[in-house]
């Protein structure tokens, strides 16, 4: 290896269960190739087909590399160079004046576009606490699954990945593994090789339903009732292990009473899949060890997702099933990591200010509400990163209406001119994974990963950090916190000195997390025991056990919407990123809805068609792809992609409602009722 050629570990910084390790090769200051890091057990070597594209991201065309400024009207994309203290200069001086009047008018909106704890919420939460801006409620991803699986388990905790390869039945629940959890995928292989039986439960045939022994394609928000029916059928012919129950359960007595509410006969109604194949579910599970459940954020998405989640995290505890150490379940392993996120974001920096949160969810409402006494001031100022809430955020028709308010002064931190850059008065060019310093926890197994920077920034980009920390110099913001380096705060993260000497030598570490961590009880609940029924959310006035909530929209077959529609990613896009890669979306080729042929054929619809999706809140146009992947009834809207790369300039969350689950205050995005009809030349436009 000559001097010019040097290879860097780093890690995957996507919302994804896998967070894979990194190594990127760099020639004369170039990344050449990004590959998965084989000495990291859980990445070995392999990574998704995205991120394998991720220097054609980094060093793509239309990369944003220096600050630009509107010139055109709101949404017109028009924009022109400006210097970095031109740019910083002048939304400084905007949010000053904000600010004086007050400073709850200003909003950060920020999520997962990287998972990072540092290019996350460290300089920029302080910077928003200093200043008192509004808080916002993360919630659009997972928060209702997260709420469910803390009031059953007491945190985001569940069994090590790596035991799945043991499991003699795995039931892979609301998760596409092989697009959106490739890793445990393989592990998955393994144990089908090993006699393993795989049961896939999602109301799409996914390409992991076509490789596991048995698909249940239940109807979207029926996932609690298929549960408790599960429960009634262990019941009834004993398949409890009734010590386990005892000693490391709460609320039996009232979970057994209404789980015999629930014959498989009135869940295979409301679920809409054949009574025998709920029986053989329940069979598989009451008498199949070590039995083991890949529950994912998918069937979280509608109004009943976190009830739905709290009674599949029952399940294991019922049987014993955590037990053994390929036994259990596992939905997200986040709350095993030890993160110093006070350190981190300094809430403290708030004093005795108490600013009101607004939820991320419903910011195309927020965003078109006046000041009142109710909901505090208008919305004046919004700094978003991290982010693109024009093409993920629900009913993108209202959030567009919000983002076009001549009045309203926005700043979008990014790499591209993705749908929100488009509105921004500001954009300011962010640096990619390979040209940072951050560190990053996952939520799918349980290493720590540290990614050290592979390249200068390109052009003009700058970190996170590093626009926060201008912005807080120009505000005034004096406080020491503000000069602490990407790496300090790195280190900060975990705390440990020890451990983050083995993440500069590794690149990755091990939480030391026992192997079956639930065998003998010990939950981090209240009462240490898996808590069937919640004493806490019986004080919210909310039902302690789980139920099945019905959908807020429910397809009935009639009515004007009779369809109803989820719309799961794209397997080759991540939510909105890397729709703008060409060879990935060469790939996926245009947006699509996927129909069963039964429903096509009733409405006269033909395979490739052009067809309007629509309800009451906006339409959307796209292909129609006849196939058996959509159960009948459903409709699939695969990937949310750029608004402006649409067949009419929407993308399909014109269709979500800003409605919110029953516990975590989160969107339902798969709860949407819907329409199809073949696109007249006169609509296309439309």
């Amino acid at each position: 290896m000559t001097d010019a050629i040097q290879v860097v570990r780093g890690a995957c910084p996507h919302d994804c269960p896998d967070t894979c390790a990194l190594l990127t090769t760099v020639e004369n200051g170039r990344a050449t190739k990004v590959q998965g890091n084989p000495a990291h057990p859980m990445t070995d070597g392999v990574l998704c087909t995205k991120v394998s594209r991720y220097a054609e991201r980094t060093y793509h065309p239309e990369r944003v590399l220096q600050p630009l400024k509107r010139v055109g009207p709101k949404g017109s994309g028009q924009f022109e160079p400006v210097s970095w203290d031109a740019a910083l200069d002048d939304i400084a001086k905007r949010l000053q004046a904000i600010a004086a009047r007050d400073p709850q008018a200003i909003l950060p909106y920020s999520y997962a576009g990287t998972m990072g704890l540092v290019q996350g919420e460290s300089i920029s939460a302080r910077f928003f606490h200093q200043l008192g801006a509004s808080l916002l409620d993360r919630t659009i991803c997972a928060s209702a699954g997260a709420e469910g699986l803390t009031q059953t388990l007491g945190n985001k905790v569940g069994m090590k990945v790596q035991f799945f390869a043991e499991s003699k039945l795995i039931v892979i629940w609301g998760s596409n593994s092989i697009g959106s959890n490739l890793h445990f995928w393989r592990i998955a292989q393994e144990a089908k090789r090993n006699g393993a039986r795989l049961v896939c439960i999602d109301p799409r045939k996914t390409e992991t339903a076509d490789k596991c022994h048995e698909h249940i394609a239940l109807k979207p928000g029926t996932d609690a009732a298929l549960a408790l029916a599960v429960m009634h059928e262990l019941i009834t012919h004993g398949w409890l292990d009734q010590d386990y129950i005892d000693q490391h359960t709460l609320g039996w007595a009232d979970l057994r009473e209404r789980a015999l509410q629930w014959p498989p006969e009135r869940a295979a109604e409301v679920c809409g899949v054949p009574i025998e194949q709920i029986r053989q579910l329940a069979r598989d599970w009451g008498t199949t060890k070590p039995a083991a459940i890949r529950l994912n954020y998918g069937m979280q998405r509608v109004r009943g997702g976190g009830n739905a989640v709290r009674a599949v995290a029952c399940l294991p505890a019922l049987t014993g099933a955590w037990r053994h150490r390929a036994g259990g379940l596992l939905m997200s392993s986040s709350g095993h990591f030890p993160v110093r996120r006070t350190a981190l974001q300094r809430p403290d920096l708030l004093g005795e200010r108490r600013p009101r949160t607004i939820n991320m969810s419903t910011i195309g409402d927020d965003l078109l509400r006046e000041a009142s006494a109710a909901f505090g001031p208008k919305i004046e100022a919004l700094v978003v990163y991290n982010s693109n809430p024009v093409a993920v955020a629900p009913e993108s028709g209202k959030v567009v209406q919000g983002f076009a308010r001549e009045d309203l002064f926005t700043v979008v931190l990014e790499h591209f001119k993705t749908d929100t850059a488009d509105m921004a008065d500001y954009i300011l060019p962010a640096t990619t994974q390979l040209e940072h310093w951050d560190i990053h926890t996952t939520y799918g197994h349980t290493d720590v990963l540290l990614n050290r920077p592979a390249i200068a920034p390109v052009g003009g980009a700058r970190t996170n950090t590093d626009i926060f920390r201008a912005l807080a110099a120009r505000m005034g913001f004096d406080d020491a916190c503000f000069a602490d380096t990407d790496e300090q705060l790195c280190r900060m993260a975990i705390g440990d000195e020890k451990d983050f000497e083995v993440l500069l030598q590794h690149g990755f570490a091990s939480l030391p997390v026992p192997d079956a961590p639930f065998a003998q009880g010990g939950f981090p609940t209240p009462s240490g025991r898996c808590e069937f029924f919640s004493q806490r959310l019986a004080d919210m006035g909310q039902d302690g056990l789980p139920d099945h909530v019905p959908n807020y929209e429910l397809a009935s077959g009639q009515g004007p919407y009779p369809l109803a529609m989820i719309s799961p990613p794209a397997r080759n896009f991540l939510n909105s990123t890397f729709v703008n890669v060409q060879s990935l979306r060469d790939i996926e080729a245009e947006p699509v809805l996927e129909m069963h042929p039964e429903d096509a054929a009733a409405r006269g619809i033909a395979d490739g068609a052009v067809v309007r999706v629509f309800n009451g809140r906006g339409s959307y146009h796209c292909k129609a792809r006849l196939n058996q992947r959509a159960r009948p009834g459903v409709v699939n809207g695969l990937g949310v992609w750029w608004r402006k790369l649409g067949l009419n300039g929407t993308n399909v969350n014109e269709l979500t409602s800003q409605h919110l689950t029953d516990m975590g205050r989160a969107p339902v995005f798969y709860d949407c009722l819907v329409e199809v009809a073949l696109l007249q030349k006169e609509d296309a436009h439309g």
